[in-house]
Order: structure tokens, then sequence, then C-alpha cells
């Protein structure tokens, strides 16, 4: 096994790309719908981060988490305040456990935990 790719529901083309793409700053990779009226699926990925997001219904719930390792995390946080969007305006928090934590939720009520050991 060499790696996993989780996937996200998501129920909106246009705001999942202005979150992901224009405000995270992921690069979409593919997308595919089986024909015009059907449902989006699509491959986003950042650094070695791939996302699968699914407008198809059954192929997981909304309000999912993942939680993403990140060197740099300061410098990502002052990246998502300069972009001023107007949906999110996330901070950075020390978690119990010691590691700097910044939460992102998309429009869709999925979780993104980015977080630096310190």
């Amino acid at each position: 096994m060499s790696e996993i790719i989780p996937l996200f529901r998501v129920f909106d083309e246009m705001k999942a790309k202005e979150f992901y793409i224009q405000y995270l700053g992921f690069t979409l990779d593919w997308e595919h719908r089986f024909d015009d009226s059907a449902p989006l699926y699509m491959q986003i990925s950042r650094d070695s981060l791939k996302i699968h997001l699914t407008e198809h219904y059954g192929d997981c719930s909304p309000g999912a988490a993942i939680r993403v390792d990140l060197v740099g995390i300061e410098h990502f946080h002052e990246q998502l305040i300069q972009k001023n969007y107007p949906y999110s305006r996330p901070g950075i928090e020390i978690a119990p456990w010691n590691s700097k934590e910044l939460c992102v939720i998309d429009p869709f009520g999925n979780k993104i935990i980015f977080y630096e050991e310190s």
C-alpha cells in the first residue's frame, strides 16, 4: 500500500472550486462525469496531498474530517488570511499534545485540520 486518498462529499461545483482551488490553493488535476447531467467527481492536489471531491450520492457522507501534516503552518495561515476569503478566517491553536493546528471547514461541512509538530 502506498497512499490514501480521502473523499469529501460536495454539493456545488463552483463553491467547491472556490474553496479548494482559489482559497486553499489546490490544483484541479482532473474531473469526470458519466454524462452532462451526471454528478461531478474530481481530484485536487497540493504538494503530495490528493483529495477526491464527489457529488455522487453514496460515495461518502458530508462532515468528514482529515488531519494533514504541514511544515510551515504559520506561512500557510498568513497566505489564507491575505486572501480575505469572506467565509473562513481560521486561526492557529496549540493543541493539548503541543502541535500547532489550523482547522478549515469547507462549505459542505468537511473539515481539514492542518497541523505542525512542535
